[in-house]
């Protein structure tokens, strides 16, 4: 089992900046990659970017790439997300996830999330 816990949401106004953090713990001596979704009400879950856990490589949605930087720190197993000039658009419930294992094409684990509001 792993256990997430997110933390770093709130309410900010559009251009402003967020960081958003993902702690892991439990099982962790095992992780291939971890990444960050949303939802936004109404409409179904995103994926937002991905970081390869050993590797460090990254890829992002179309729609945040440029203004959002996914990081981790291995030393204390946590995921980070630095979101910039923020849009009233990217409001929505942030999800963190972790994927166990390169040969599994999902994520296996999910945190709470974390609710990030952008007024305009």
């Amino acid at each position: 089992q792993v256990q997430l816990v997110e933390s770093g949401g709130g309410l900010v106004q559009a251009g402003g900046s967020l960081r958003l953090a993902c702690a892991a713990s439990g099982r962790t001596f095992s992780l291939y990659a971890m990444a960050w979704f949303r939802q936004a009400p109404g409409k179904e879950r995103d994926f937002v970017a991905a970081i390869n856990w050993s590797a460090g490589s990254t890829n992002y949605a179309d729609s945040v790439q440029g203004r959002f930087t996914i990081s981790r720190d291995r030393s204390n197993n946590t995921v980070y997300l630095q979101m910039n000039s923020l849009k009233s658009e990217d409001t929505a419930v942030y999800y963190c996830a972790v994927r166990r294992y390169s040969y599994r094409n999902y994520y296996d684990y999910w945190g709470q999330g974390t609710q990030v509001s952008v007024s305009s």
